[in-house]
């Protein structure tokens, strides 16, 4: 997915910031994604019975803003401070997307019999949220233009 040669990505390490702080900023940023998700799944319930759409559509966003962080992030450096990246997409998205919902309900369709869309939910799912991070980080990359890269260019 990145357009950047290999030798170009960071190099993977420990955060910036001290441990601390960083688990601090997780965990504020996971109480308030849990808090949004929360809201979302109270506004817009799954009916008894009824496919989960809001639990598709939660991980969905929540795969698209992870895509728009990491190119802000980590392929265009336009995002630098150390707690950024800690406490958006490891807490806020982290604690807003939910596996362990999409497993339960997956699960329940299945315990209810319901094979087709169990499968249909389990797929979907899946394809949305790999779908919606591609696309999202293919639209930040164009948003920021292709001159603002590295590479010798200038824009």
């Amino acid at each position: 997915m990145s357009e950047r040669a290999p030798d170009e990505l960071p190099e993977p390490g420990p955060p910036a910031a001290p441990q601390g702080r960083v688990l601090a900023a997780v965990a504020a940023g996971g109480a308030l994604g849990a808090l949004a998700r929360y809201g979302a799944l109270t506004l817009r319930p799954t009916a008894e019975n009824g496919f989960p759409w809001t639990v598709l559509g939660v991980n969905a966003a929540g795969c698209a803003l992870i895509g728009v962080l990491m190119v802000l992030t980590v392929e265009r450096a336009r995002v630098t401070r150390p707690l950024v990246r800690p406490f958006l997409g490891v807490g806020v998205l982290g604690g807003f997307t939910t596996f362990s919902t999409y497993a339960v309900d997956v699960a329940g369709l299945l315990e209810r019999q319901e094979v087709a869309t169990a499968l249909t939910y389990a797929a979907a799912t899946v394809a949305a949220a790999l779908g919606a991070v591609a696309a999202a980080a293919t639209a930040t990359r164009a948003l920021l233009g292709r001159g603002a890269r590295g590479g010798g260019r200038t824009g």
